[in-house]
């Protein structure tokens, strides 16, 4: 593990690894693209992406999105109040706390191919209906766009409701679904829970952008045999497989 990157006992350790020395760079979007910390479930990303939100200077602007049901006749059953409480796979929270110059990444498709699912952008102005904002990865890098509040039907409940909202969160930290098409060169791993399928962290680390800074958050001696043993068999047998392949 240590030859992959480095291990740290707790959460600060691990923002301080990949975020440091933020009163330096707090303005320079091309230092946040560089790097994220990926975390296994959305709670566990929302409440990191909070606590770095923090850390950096700036005013928070806060977006409350706007809750109706599809049918009308559920007004009544289903008021504005109750729908707040709600929250949805794939949709942000009802508050939606950001910066200037802060990274955010898209939830949906706007305009593909350059605004897609899962793109990263820059906030550059924020605006009561809209985000000005620059794409910080992929083939449209560096071009200025503008995201708008949408619509998003959610069928997770038995009735539907529609929030009106910006399909963004912050990009601090990420899901590993999220971030496994994103390059990477400074990378904290959230491994304090067992979240893993096979195969999944030697893919995660393959991906990473060369080279990388990769710090591994592992609070005991178990977690960290574990994580060490799984990546040794899943890259030995990943090899295996390849030569497999190259013989038959």
């Amino acid at each position: 593990m240590q030859i992959i990157g480095r291990i740290v006992r707790t959460q600060q350790e691990l923002k301080e690894a990949v975020f440091r020395n933020v009163a330096q760079h707090f303005i320079d979007y091309l230092w946040l693209r560089q790097r994220a910390i990926l975390s296994p479930k959305n709670e566990d990303v929302s409440v990191l992406n909070k606590q770095l939100l923090q850390e950096f200077f700036g005013s928070v602007q806060i977006y409350k999105y706007i809750d109706t049901t599809c049918d009308i006749n559920e007004v009544v059953n289903y008021p504005t109040k109750f729908l707040k409480t709600l929250e949805s796979p794939g949709v942000p929270s009802h508050t939606l706390e950001l910066k200037i110059e802060k990274p955010i990444i898209l939830l949906r498709n706007l305009h593909p191919p350059s605004l897609c699912n899962g793109t990263r952008i820059c906030i550059m102005k924020m605006m009561p209906r809209i985000i000005a904002a620059t794409i910080m990865t992929g083939h449209a890098a560096v071009e200025s766009v503008f995201i708008p509040r949408i619509p998003i039907t959610t069928s997770d409940f038995p009735f539907q409701f529609k929030p009106l909202l910006f399909p963004v969160r912050l990009s601090f930290a990420m899901t590993i679904n999220k971030a496994q098409e994103i390059s990477l060169k400074v990378v904290g791993l959230d491994l304090l829970k067992p979240f893993f399928s096979h195969g999944q962290l030697y893919v995660v680390v393959q991906e990473f952008e060369k080279p990388t800074i990769c710090t591994f958050y592992l609070e005991t001696e178990e977690q960290r045999i574990f994580c060490i043993s799984k990546l040794y068999n899943e890259t030995f047998q990943a090899r295996k497989d390849n030569i497999c392949a190259v013989n038959s």
